[in-house]
């Protein structure tokens, strides 16, 4: 089972996640009652609806870390999943991402709503890193 697939199998016991296709087209989504929250495109990439005000908020901590991918203006983060560590840092931004889901005004952020697929380039870390 890969890491995806098992912080997807997690995700869907969350009483407040429904399961379905992405609405990019690509991979499963998961979805809370007003928003799409996490898509899951591939065995490793998860792009994760956590709003640009969350982004703003836990941009320091998010840039430092390297399972992280911003793309600027977007509302989505890239989850690249290496490591168990990495599916504990998706849930948890999951959490987050459905608390500022549930507190943030109707139809605020609907125009950029598009996630990231194909619109960032993930590289295994020890390459990134230059090894």
């Amino acid at each position: 089972m890969t890491l995806a697939q098992r912080a997807l199998e997690r995700l869907q016991a969350w009483p407040d996640l429904m399961a379905g296709p992405a609405s990019c087209g690509t991979g499963r989504a998961l979805r809370s009652v007003r928003d799409e929250i996490v898509h899951f495109h591939s065995m490793r990439d998860v792009d994760l609806h956590l709003t640009r005000t969350a982004i703003q908020r836990f941009h320091y901590d998010l840039a430092g870390s390297s399972a992280i991918h911003l793309v600027p203006g977007s509302g989505w983060v890239t989850v690249h999943l290496d490591c168990e560590a990495d599916i504990n840092l998706l849930l948890s931004l999951v959490s987050i991402a459905l608390k500022t889901h549930q507190t943030r005004p109707a139809g605020e952020e609907q125009r950029l709503a598009a996630c990231n697929f194909h619109r960032v380039t993930v590289l295994p870390r020890d390459a990134a890193a230059g090894g």
